[in-house]
């Protein structure tokens, strides 16, 4: 008998490959009668993700690579596990890589914009180590041409970052939430409590993805609440608990007035509440602090973080699936991007009562 792939069981079932895909991994959100009538297909077919005839088409491995921006990050930590569990699941390996250290020199290479460049980095990853498939969670890519990613070779997801717009989308797929909207979003809801002295933390110019899409938002937040950037109000860290507690601690020594704080991500606003709870000031009567990303630690700080929600088990579901019809030749590059929500917390609070001035 023939063999077949994923999207001929999907064309016998009369569904579409994301819902064969689900059904293979056993996801809950599938009919049980759709469910039912693709495992008959499956098994009258003996259809085996990733056999052997595929197999002898290919010079590479059935590794995909995960590249993942910086030594450790919770929120990516988060999505592997489901990840894998789609990849190994239709007969691929993991192999994974991080890039960028997390530190003090990483933080000194955003500021000078002076690093190796994460598509460089790709290219070299799945060289070193035969890789069918690249998925990049989070990193650089806004200097990214096309002669670079034809140059990859094997499908490419970005995963939790941007491409430049100018790119071809044919080219490569992504999996990502609106970064600039969603801190807007956040921003804007202290402005509509009454805030009116807004720090940020962030990153410097070395970070041309998330971190610029986010103080993007922060800036037209503060423009459309008729609030003039101030300068003082900017400090850098490099995603991690202790930059983001020096910046915390320059923006108190240069801008006391400050009434709240918006963190680029979770791990940097609690940074920055450290640095404010050994000032002896109060969270959110001094100052409000909103973070992003909701990480599970967001919960259970305390104070409980004001944060952006990405709905990080959809988007890591998303990549997976997505990544194995690249790999069978069934789908076509995707550009998916999730819903987010601001998860209103202790951390923030209104400032109303003292008409937006520094209590």
């Amino acid at each position: 008998m023939k063999s077949i792939n994923i999207k001929d069981i999907a064309r016998l079932a009369g569904v579409g490959v994301s819902t064969v895909s689900r059904v293979i991994n056993q996801h809950p959100d599938v009919k049980a009668e759709t469910r039912e009538n693709i495992l008959k297909i499956i098994e009258e077919y003996n259809y085996i993700p990733n056999n052997s005839a595929r197999n002898l088409k290919r010079t590479e491995t059935d590794d995909v690579g995960i590249l993942i921006k910086g030594l450790y990050n919770p929120f990516f930590a988060q999505m592997l596990g489901s990840i894998e569990n789609i990849l190994s699941q239709n007969g691929y390996g993991l192999l994974s890589h991080y890039n960028g250290d997390n530190s003090a020199s990483q933080l000194d290479s955003l500021r000078s914009n002076e690093h190796m460049r994460d598509i460089d980095i790709a290219y070299e990853f799945i060289m070193e180590k035969k890789l069918c498939g690249l998925i990049c969670l989070g990193g650089d890519f806004n200097d990214v041409t096309e002669k670079d990613l034809l140059r990859l070779g094997v499908p490419l997801i970005v995963a939790s970052t941007n491409m430049d717009e100018s790119i071809n989308k044919n080219l490569y797929s992504s999996v990502a939430i609106d970064n600039e909207r969603a801190a807007f979003d956040a921003v804007t809801y202290l402005c509509d409590e009454g805030h009116r002295h807004i720090g940020i933390i962030t990153t410097g110019a070395g970070d041309l993805s998330i971190g610029t899409a986010r103080t993007r938002g922060y800036m037209n937040a503060l423009s459309n609440a008729g609030i003039s950037k101030n300068e003082l109000y900017f400090d850098m860290g490099a995603y991690t608990f202790e930059t983001a507690y020096e910046a915390m601690n320059r923006l108190l020594d240069k801008a006391p007035e400050l009434t709240a704080v918006f963190a680029i991500s979770d791990i940097m606003a609690i940074g920055a509440s450290k640095a404010i709870l050994d000032r002896g000031l109060k969270i959110p009567e001094d100052i409000s602090v909103i973070g992003f990303d909701d990480i599970d630690y967001a919960a259970f700080f305390n104070p409980t973080l004001t944060t952006v929600r990405q709905p990080v088990r959809e988007i890591a579901i998303s990549t997976g699936e997505l990544m194995v019809g690249l790999l069978e030749s069934v789908e076509n590059h995707k550009h998916v991007q999730f819903p987010t929500k601001l998860m209103i917390r202790d951390s923030s609070c209104s400032n109303r009562e003292n008409g937006g001035e520094n209590k």
